[in-house]
């Protein structure tokens, strides 16, 4: 089989629903969602008309001192759906992680304790590219060759429910974990400005589940320490947990929440922090020193908004939750051969999301897993021996089978079954 290095990258024509179609005319099932961002299919026509409507009235203007109606709009139904008020709004992923990190020891200086300017991150946490974001990722991967340029966060155990030790379940790793944490805090509270967490799974890590209880511990933890909790639900939110939003799970509020990717559907990109009154409070000043001094070219676009202004409509009125629960569990069945794998561990889901890891996987699994299933008109991107499923939600009967079909044929082929 050929290596992913001498493979040259697929032209893609267009995209239509859940299928990409090369400049050959064959088509993928993109069931990866074109890295996560990708909710109700490519094209999808609600998306598409109301980007055309709002490129007839306001395509972009700056929010310095300006302001229009989606982003208005879009802000009070984040607010109302998460219980934060107040929106700051970037670009990517990265660039919400730079926010809330910038925000939070800002706002701690505001208040009269400048020293609160240090962050905490999980094991194998992962939160953008950018040397801000990068301080808190914990993926040697991305982080090496830019050591020089990072300073480098504290780094908690995670609560990975794989790390269990014999008689552990997965509520008793997060236990565990919690208590790692608040050895840190009772310590080290005083300069620690946040703590960042992905609530429930850590995507980029090899998708490593965690139980809900370690978010409620970390939550009462900062609140006893006086730090601030940052949910980065760039890649968790938006339905694919099985919620709106995967904290929710866990019956607790942030003190920042971190959005992008499935925020517009993936049509167009937008990253959005949401944080409390208190720290909106702590900026609100005359003086230019106390505001928050942090900005976007393109911070709020209005065609953008309106992209994310629909989403949420069409949550609300394909009542999506609950119809993902539906497709969740026949793709959950269809799988069934797949989770029995001789070479398949630890299969998990949570929503919308499959993981299996791949023991005794050759070297090279990834990418070689990768050409395997494109041949086999599936779109997938193992993390190195965990291969993972996180498609969009349209996908009808036919094509979950496709999906349950090709990923168990790909893995045999590449094992040489």
């Amino acid at each position: 089989m050929q290596r992913l290095e001498a493979e040259p990258a697929l032209p893609i024509a267009r995209a239509e629903g859940p299928w990409l179609f090369d400049a050959e005319g064959r088509k993928y099932l993109d069931a990866v969602s074109s890295w996560w961002v990708n909710l109700f299919g490519h094209n999808h026509p609600a998306l598409r008309a109301a980007l055309l409507e709002q490129f007839q009235t306001v395509d972009h203007v700056m929010l310095a001192g300006l302001t229009h109606e989606p982003v208005v709009e879009l802000s009070e139904r984040l607010g109302a759906a998460t219980g934060l008020g107040h929106a700051f709004y970037g670009s990517d992923g990265a660039s919400a992680t730079e926010i809330a990190l910038k925000m939070s020891a800002h706002s701690w200086r505001n208040l009269g304790r400048p020293q609160k300017c240090e962050f905490i991150g999980l094991a194998g946490g992962y939160h953008g590219e950018t040397v801000g974001a990068l301080s808190v990722t914990d993926i040697a991967l991305f982080r090496e060759a830019y050591a020089p340029l990072v300073r480098l966060s504290a780094v908690m155990p995670s609560p990975d429910a794989r790390l269990a030790a014999d008689g552990e379940d997965a509520r008793a790793v997060a236990l565990r974990c919690a208590a790692a944490l608040e050895a840190h805090l009772e310590q080290h509270h005083e300069r620690i400005a946040a703590f960042i967490v992905e609530p429930l799974i850590q995507c980029a890590t090899g998708f490593a589940f965690h139980d809900a209880e370690y978010l409620r511990r970390a939550r009462e933890l900062c609140d006893r320490y006086q730090v601030h909790l940052i949910c980065d639900e760039i890649a968790v939110g938006f339905g694919r947990t099985g919620t709106l939003f995967a904290h929710q799970q866990a019956g607790i509020r942030p003190d920042f929440i971190c959005l992008s990717k499935g925020l517009t559907g993936g049509t167009l990109p937008l990253s959005v922090v949401l944080t409390t009154d208190a720290v909106y409070q702590s900026f609100y000043d005359e003086r230019a020193s106390r505001g928050f001094l942090h900005s976007h070219s393109y911070t709020g676009n209005p065609l953008a908004c309106r992209m994310a202004l629909t989403v949420l409509e069409l949550f609300e009125q394909q009542d999506v939750l609950a119809r993902n629960r539906v497709a969740g569990d026949r793709l959950e069945a269809l799988l069934r051969p797949l989770r029995e794998h001789r070479a398949v561990r630890h299969p998990r889901r949570r929503g919308m999301i499959w993981a299996f890891d791949i023991a005794g996987a050759p070297p090279g699994f990834s990418g070689t897993y990768h050409l395997a299933a494109r041949e086999r008109g599936l779109l997938l991107r193992p993390i190195a021996d965990t291969l993972y499923l996180m498609p969009p939600y349209v996908l009808d009967d036919t094509e979950l089978q496709h999906l349950a079909d090709g990923s168990l044929a790909a893995l045999d082929a590449v094992l040489g079954r």
